[in-house]
């Protein structure tokens, strides 16, 4: 159900746990006759504002696919740019603030030895300065993939039975061994641009997640959009295999 208030839309069913794939900015480039740092730069921007928007909707568990293992076969320039973009966020005292006076905890998930350095570093700093709040998280998905979050698990639970000669593995352990295991399950997953496919994201935790669409590019996305998504999935009517 939905209804007005004073400043935004409310929704009685949001869902506690919200992934973004944010497709399309360097198409939204292209069509403003920007280069991509332009267009990255706007996307990390509209995700700040994406964060705010959320818990205006008591969405408090958010994930964001920010770099795919994939994306390492971009270009070297490319690459490079989308890493100084990050370099500068995790630096952004305005940033960490807003993380402080939402008491909003940050986390970085993905294959951390693939980033640079000084990227990883300034990322764990971020991590460390927000790691006791537990009332709101943001996930940030970076050098991950979903072949290799499972692949990752497998070698490291393969170890520790011939240690320990582990005989039942249960959902629980597994999960455990997954680079992404701070992620609870997901509810709902909004990608952007037209791409209607997963991509290997989250596969552990995606199983049941309801799934929205928009053509809409990712910098052009805006609270109506997120309304609409909300309110398809609060008129859904989930089934968990029954």
């Amino acid at each position: 159900m939905l209804t007005n208030g004073t400043d935004c839309m409310r929704i009685d069913k949001a869902p506690k746990s919200l992934a973004l794939i944010p497709d399309g900015n360097r198409r939204w480039a292209k069509h403003h006759a920007l280069n991509f740092f332009r267009g990255y730069s706007r996307g990390v921007e509209k995700f700040i504002d994406f964060a705010e928007w959320c818990k205006d909707y008591g969405v408090d568990n958010i994930t964001v696919w920010a770099f795919s293992t994939e994306n390492f076969s971009r270009p070297a320039a490319e690459m490079n740019t989308l890493f100084g973009i990050y370099r500068r966020v995790a630096t952004d005292k305005s940033i960490i603030d807003r993380l402080h006076s939402n008491k909003t905890r940050f986390n970085v998930i993905g294959n951390k030895a693939l980033l640079p350095k000084d990227l990883a570093s300034a990322l764990h700093r971020v991590e460390e300065e927000t790691g006791a709040y537990k009332e709101r998280v943001i996930n940030m998905l970076i050098a991950y993939g979903g072949k290799d979050d499972i692949l990752h698990a497998a070698k490291l639970l393969v170890k520790q039975a011939v240690k320990s000669r582990l005989r039942n593995v249960s959902d629980a352990l597994f999960r455990t061994y997954l680079f992404s295991n701070q992620v609870p399950d997901i509810d709902l997953i909004i990608r952007t641009s037209g791409e209607e496919r997963l991509s290997g994201f989250m596969p552990w935790q995606s199983t049941y997640a309801e799934l929205y669409f928009t053509k809409k590019l990712w910098p052009d996305f805006t609270k109506r959009d997120l309304d609409r998504a909300l309110v398809e999935y609060a008129n859904r009517q989930r089934r968990f295999g029954t």
